[in-house]
């Protein structure tokens, strides 16, 4: 582990100046390179020797990393573009061709060479194995390595101030597919998220962030996007987010290889701004919600969620 997890006030202690300011001169210099078109930007060719010993199904997964990657790359240009293209990142069935109509910028397009090279490499591999297309759900194996399975429960206990009583909230994981987990909330829509812990769909009334976790955060990364209100339009939190722990830690019972990423933004809704802070806690590796502290005078965005039990499949 990377950094200890002893001390849960540590967790939650402001971003560093020093962090913010590269962050700002990150944006500033994309921002201010040449943009270049997706569809010009030539790939940088992969060399096939590293995949041939793969099998299919390792290779398969090595291509929905590859994809969901190039998927992030797509949002955060649109997002800078203002069209706020919501499909994209949701899955890891469009990419490239979504990607033809964005302009990435200097290293965004570094980046997507590097991406597309690999993504060509990794199918002129596939090929040669005749490898078959790649099914909906999550590979046995992968499924087998993840810390939760399908039919277990688990338990959150939420509260939206700390003076007031815990209300618990369950949850059975009914599918893992590739790129998703599926849970049956007792509503008429299931929630799903992502493995890197982004919740891409939500019944009426609970919180999603879409867009908000990057897949592999490593400690000091930063990130950002949008909290929302599944339901209402104007209720949204604009966050920017930064790892400051990482590393295994039990959680109700379970082992799980922790992110600890702290957050920090305003919200909204209409006219009105104020301010949230906090912090989000996940599984690196199912993307599985363990903890989510939210401060704010923004009734939406003021709650405590917290794993408390993996109850077994029945």
């Amino acid at each position: 582990m990377r950094r200890r997890l002893h001390n849960p006030q540590r967790m939650l202690r402001p971003i560093s100046l020093l962090a913010t300011a590269l962050a700002s001169a990150l944006l500033g210099s994309l921002l201010g390179a040449c943009a270049t078109r997706s569809a010009q930007v030539q790939p940088v060719a992969a060399s096939a020797a590293e995949f041939a010993a793969w099998d299919c199904p390792r290779i398969d997964g090595e291509l929905d990393r590859v994809q969901q990657r190039a998927a992030e790359l797509a949002w955060a240009v649109d997002e800078r573009a203002g069209n706020n293209i919501a499909a994209l990142g949701l899955g890891v069935m469009v990419f490239w061709p979504a990607l033809i109509a964005m302009r990435p910028d200097g290293l965004e397009a570094a980046d997507l060479a590097r991406l597309k090279g690999r993504d060509e490499a990794l199918r002129g591999v596939a090929r040669d194995k005749a490898c078959p297309p790649a099914g909906a759900e999550l590979p046995a194996a992968r499924a087998a390595a993840l810390p939760v399975a399908p039919g277990e429960r688990l338990v959150y206990e939420e509260r939206g101030t700390p003076r007031q009583p815990p209300t618990q909230v369950a949850m059975r994981l009914s599918a893992l597919r590739r790129g998703e987990i599926e849970y049956e909330a007792g509503a008429s829509q299931p929630l799903r998220h992502d493995l890197a812990g982004n919740v891409v769909a939500a019944p009426p009334g609970t919180l999603w962030w879409p867009h908000l976790l990057r897949a592999g955060m490593a400690l000091g990364q930063i990130t950002g996007g949008d909290m929302l209100v599944a339901g209402d339009p104007l209720a949204r939190a604009r966050l920017r987010g930064q790892v400051v722990a990482a590393g295994p830690q039990t959680v109700a019972s379970r082992r799980f290889q922790v992110v600890v990423v702290e957050l920090y933004g305003d919200a909204s809704q209409g006219d009105e701004s104020t301010r949230v802070d906090g912090v989000i806690v996940i599984d690196s590796a199912s993307g599985v919600l363990l903890r989510l502290d939210l401060r704010s005078a923004h009734k939406a965005f003021n709650l405590q969620r917290r794993l408390v039990s993996v109850e077994p499949a029945p």
